[in-house]
């Protein structure tokens, strides 16, 4: 089979722009409104997905090859909670978000097969100890993306707005070619 992750890493950041350019129509009220949602509001959504990328990139990066294209995210403190606020700003998270998207396509792209079978060794939040193989830890943090894009793009579809399509079988090419 053909190596999934660097078409998940293209869904991920094809969904995170139309997200956030949906999310962008609503006021700094309406995006931080409680709606009941797992992180309260949209903004809480969304922040929640960057703090748990970061934490699984940062625990990526310290993989034994230690990928240049995760240079970055070593550099930025850790988060404590899930729902630690990284950003006041519906601006500046946009941005962070569309450089991350960048960087974990830039980091799957350099991925081997040996890389996808090492097991990675971390701590959770809590601090408990883990060893699982990359290859299915990187099923948990593409599934865990799309999960919590499902609850925003059903607030903002309780608000009347419209993401669009959503499903990754439009980024899967035809055999002849064509998508």
């Amino acid at each position: 089979m053909e190596n999934p992750f660097p078409l998940y890493a293209e869904y991920n950041s094809w969904m995170n722009e139309k997200l956030y350019t949906t999310a962008g129509e609503l006021s700094p009220t309406e995006l931080r409104e409680n709606r009941g949602a797992f992180f309260g509001s949209i903004f809480g959504t969304l922040n929640h997905l960057l703090v748990a990328d970061r934490i699984w990139l940062q625990r990526f990066a310290e993989h034994p090859n230690q990928f240049p294209a995760l240079q970055w995210i070593r550099q930025l403190p850790k988060p404590t909670a899930l729902d630690e606020v990284l950003f006041d700003d519906f601006s500046s998270m946009k941005e962070h978000r569309k450089k991350m998207d960048a960087t974990i396509q830039d980091w799957i792209a350099s991925l081997s097969e040996s890389d996808l079978n090492h097991v990675l060794q971390y701590s959770s939040v809590k601090g408990i100890p883990a060893a699982k193989p990359l290859r299915l830890v990187l099923l948990h943090f593409f599934n865990h993306q799309t999960h919590h894009r499902g609850q925003a793009t059903t607030l903002l579809s309780q608000m009347g707005k419209d993401v669009g399509a959503t499903d990754l079988l439009l980024l899967i090419p035809n055999q002849n070619g064509g998508r």
